[in-house]
């Protein structure tokens, strides 16, 4: 296996950093922009050779930690780091090396200290009470970072910053103040077993029929944008800026489904293995959530399928969970759009047919969401995918600061209530939640491919796609049925949604083109006349009306006062608004007609 230069202290994506206490100061040549803020800045020491194979283990039995502290404020963050092999093993493939890794993404520009703790001891990695670890090699090692602003510009996260739950409905960016609408792909759930990623996840004859090859978005693939090895890994990246070129701002997956449908993602060297990890695939994992990062995409790590709840510790966050969720937090906690998700369609098999006869209890998910508040750093959103109720963990609870429905209607007719629901008890508790609606739809078809699309689109994008930002969810991914062409497991082409994305995209287009702000609104239906339409205030300010099989309304605006426009969107076509009747406030008065199709939907913008 190609090794890197030996080095005691590697700074592999920083151009100024000043290591203390070592012999020799290496740095490896980057882009200067990663010393900035929100990006990533990697940081590689070098410690004991070993491999993933190898006595101790590299992933239990060491232990990195980086503290970073910024001089002038204080604020520090503890962050992890993980075995990296020969510190390029995405590209090498190797298993072995002496590198050891951690990823810091800075939110404050200026000069940020840093110190790492490395121990050594039987379990170190995963134990609760690291003091009885030693440390070793690089331990206690020191340095510096001056941190510049960003200069990166439009979808790419890193001009916006950090993805926060700020205490509401929605999420916002922590470095332009931008609060976050969401239209991605939930389908296929198995986005990761690709072929050209490496480990014998392809081979092990364990479902190896639904490994992916991508190939119909190679030409999506862009020179510039970034491959690994042999030039391998075109086909996903081309995929990703697909759905980027449409506007969407989503993309999700599973990192663990070795007992559920698919069977071929997991971060293990091997399907049987439950504390060692491939390298060389996680560093390619994260190549595509890099790329996926800078073109503006979330990431929404779906951490477990149903079918996996009780395979760790028997669903108990003990050592196998706890070192499975440290690798995630360490490799790819940096990335700043993501939610941790603790379980696809938790709870839903109910002894049906798991190995062990039932689903992980309400204990069993608390357990899950405090190990991510007391180990990610950077607090990231943290969601379950609804199998049983969420009830038992909503406000005080659980640490969860959301909720990913899924929903079962050929029609998404019960996605509006579903997510008010959540809206609604959410608030009642103490902690309103940010609520997504990530699977709308039935287990059969929900939304179809464009040359089958029956009335799938015309529901989805009415029950589904409006449904659930007009009640106050934050916004969609959405699932292909396996009875369709392209399906949940079957999927290699983004494409067999290409006009559905168009409605998406519209969605998108409207709310940031015409600066609507529905994180300020308030849900207020009664403020409409019209029993299929759907209404959410800011009182006095501006309402916003989706009338969903067309017609007309009365908006009630009795407690309102001043001059006020009626805007009209068409959620089908996309484009500016189309300007409406005057209204004025203190009464009760009709909105007028659509410009067109009255018999169709529209959205309804009326501003004072």
């Amino acid at each position: 296996m190609k090794q890197i230069p030996s080095l005691l202290c590697l700074a592999l994506l920083c151009t100024s950093i000043s290591c203390q206490a070592l012999p020799s100061e290496t740095q490896q040549a980057t882009v200067r922009d990663e010393l900035k803020t929100w990006h990533k800045v990697t940081l590689s020491f070098e410690g004991p050779e070993s491999s993933e194979n190898a006595t101790p283990n590299p992933f239990t039995d060491y232990r990195l930690d980086v503290t970073f502290t910024h001089a002038a404020s204080g604020k520090s963050y503890t962050v992890p780091g993980y075995y990296a092999a020969d510190g390029n093993a995405g590209h090498t493939s190797a298993d072995s090396g002496n590198i050891w890794r951690v990823h810091f993404a800075p939110d404050t520009v200026g000069k940020w200290t840093y110190e790492a703790r490395f121990l050594g001891g039987p379990n170190i990695a995963i134990s609760e009470a690291i003091e009885s670890g030693k440390g070793i090699a690089f331990n206690g090692t020191t340095g510096s970072l001056n941190i510049e602003a960003s200069d990166k510009t439009g979808r790419d996260n890193r001009a916006k910053g950090r993805l926060q739950y700020v205490g509401g409905h929605y999420l916002r960016f922590a470095g332009n103040g931008e609060y976050f609408l969401k239209q991605g792909a939930d389908a296929p759930e198995n986005f990761l077993a690709y072929e050209e990623f490496d480990g014998d996840f392809k081979s092990d004859g364990i479902k190896d029929q639904l490994v992916k090859e991508w190939a119909a978005h190679e030409r999506d693939w862009k020179p510039g944008d970034p491959t690994w090895g042999d030039g391998r890994g075109k086909d996903i990246i081309g995929a990703v800026n697909y759905l980027a070129s449409e506007g969407l701002n989503a993309v999700s997956f599973l990192t663990f489904n070795i007992e559920g449908d698919d069977r071929n993602v997991f971060p293990y060297t091997n399907y049987k293995e439950r504390a060692r990890m491939d390298c060389s695939k996680l560093d390619q994992w994260e190549i595509v959530f890099e790329h996926a990062d800078q073109l503006g995409m979330f990431l929404h790590f779906k951490t477990q399928e149903t079918e996996n709840e009780r395979l760790l510790d028997d669903g108990d966050t003990g050592p196998q969970r706890r070192l499975y969720y440290r690798e995630l937090v360490a490799r790819f906690g940096h990335h700043l759009a993501l939610n941790w998700n603790l379980g696809e369609e938790n709870g839903i098999w109910g002894g049906k047919r798991h190995h062990k006869g039932n689903s992980q209890s309400t204990e069993q998910r608390q357990a899950m969401a405090q190990w991510f508040y007391d180990n990610d750093p950077y607090r990231h959103h943290l969601v379950i995918h609804n199998g049983q109720s969420g009830d038992d963990l909503l406000g005080d609870k659980s640490k969860l600061t959301g909720f990913s429905l899924q929903t079962n209607k050929a029609d998404f007719s019960n996605v509006p209530k579903s997510v008010a629901r959540y809206i609604k008890s959410s608030a009642e508790a103490g902690r309103p939640w940010a609520v997504a609606c990530d699977e709308p739809g039935d287990a059969s078809f929900a939304i179809r491919p464009d040359n089958d699309k029956a009335n799938s689109h015309e529901d989805g994008r009415r029950n589904a796609l409006w449904g659930c930002l007009m009640n106050q969810g934050y916004g969609s991914e959405y699932y292909f049925g396996y009875k369709a062409a392209h399906s949940d497991l079957t999927c290699i082409d983004y494409r067999s949604r290409d006009q559905w994305w168009d409605y998406c995209r519209y969605a998108l287009e409207f709310f940031s083109h015409n600066q609507v702000a529905i994180w300020d609104m308030r849900a207020a239906h009664n403020l409409s006349s019209n029993n299929d339409s759907w209404c959410l205030a800011q009182d006095g300010e501006a309402y916003l009306i989706y009338l969903k099989n067309g017609g007309s309304t009365q908006l009630d605006l009795s407690k309102a006062s001043g001059d006020y426009t009626v805007h009209w969107f068409n959620p089908r076509t996309g484009g500016k608004l189309i300007d409406g009747k005057s209204l004025k406030g203190g009464i009760s008065a009709s909105i007028g007609k659509a410009p067109s199709e009255v018999d169709q939907d529209w959205v309804v913008l009326v501003r004072k």
